[in-house]
């Protein structure tokens, strides 16, 4: 493990201690870890779309909105390939949260992601990529080789 000593201004300094402290870290060191993998993998997914990954479509849409639901449905059947597992949760008498587990060619989730935050009636929708390499793999637990889903980062 490299060791390096970094120096900024004492504003800066304050702000970045406040949130280090309020997110849960123990010592700055893994607070500034988990700042530059956050960089490093938002260049990466700027610059390769290509990539597989894994991802979470979160999104709140009120039930009620003509024909929403089922075009969010449509959406999900017709991408049947890029989704895992589903969830679906009643907020209140008119909203839903769902959040959806994707994976695939990062170009394709995204793509798949933007239409479903862009129907109209969609809010809150957010998606969240992390970048990730297949592996094929046999071991002794299992007869039939199955694909791992490694992090990149």
């Amino acid at each position: 493990m490299e060791r390096f000593t970094i120096s900024m201004d004492d504003q800066l300094f304050e702000q970045f201690d406040a949130l280090a402290h309020e997110r849960g870290y123990d010592n700055r060191s893994e607070a500034i870890r988990d700042l530059v993998r956050e960089h490093l993998e938002t260049s990466r997914l700027q610059k390769d779309n290509k990539g597989y990954c894994i991802a979470t479509l979160s999104y709140i849409y009120n039930h009620h909105e003509r024909d929403l639901a089922s075009q969010v449905t449509s959406a999900h059947h017709h991408h049947h390939d890029l989704t895992l597992s589903s969830m679906h949760v009643h907020m209140d008498h008119d909203n839903c949260l769902e959040v959806v587990i994707l994976r695939g060619i990062i170009e394709h989730v995204r793509c798949f992601a933007n239409r479903v935050i862009a129907t109209n009636g969609v809010r809150h929708g957010k998606l969240h990529i992390v970048p990730i390499e297949f592996a094929q793999e046999s071991h002794p637990h299992s007869a039939v080789p199955h694909t791992h889903s490694i992090p990149l980062t």
